[in-house]
């Protein structure tokens, strides 16, 4: 470590600052690097029929309505059911899971949609993740 790091303060989240969207953005992103993410219905439905599952993002986009009733369907299947999300743009969705190529500057090119993507592993315990799953409690 440099002397310029070891002087900077680490700064704590507070969960209460945290929106679920930002929350989701960072879940999705630690899981990804600790491949923990089935993108894309064929992955994520497998992984919901054999109770990997942790967490379920759909796209609300989605043109065929069989996707979105699939995939609600094997959420709500198990008797512990697994939390969904619905979001409303497929290639933010397909960014945010990693299905991009990211320049120089970390802006995301050639964007890929996704219509479901499904978190297997969480990675590693964070404020983010504690919004979520507190959200999903009080629903």
């Amino acid at each position: 470590m440099s002397s310029v790091e070891e002087g900077v303060p680490e700064v704590k989240v507070e969960a209460s600052s945290i929106s679920i969207e930002d929350a989701l953005i960072a879940v999705l992103k630690t899981s990804l690097k600790f491949d923990g993410l089935a993108r894309g219905l064929r992955e994520a439905s497998k992984a919901l029929s054999r109770g990997e599952a942790q967490l379920c993002v759909l796209c609300d986009s989605v043109t065929e309505q069989g996707i979105i009733k699939l995939v609600e369907a094997l959420c709500n299947q198990s008797e512990s059911k697994i939390p969904l999300i619905k979001v409303s743009d497929a290639k933010k969705l397909g960014e945010w899971a990693g299905l991009c190529q990211l320049d120089r500057e970390g802006n995301a090119r050639k964007v890929v949609g996704c219509s479901c993507v499904v978190v297997k592993n969480w990675g590693a315990n964070s404020a983010e993740r504690d919004v979520l799953l507190k959200h999903f409690s009080e629903a």
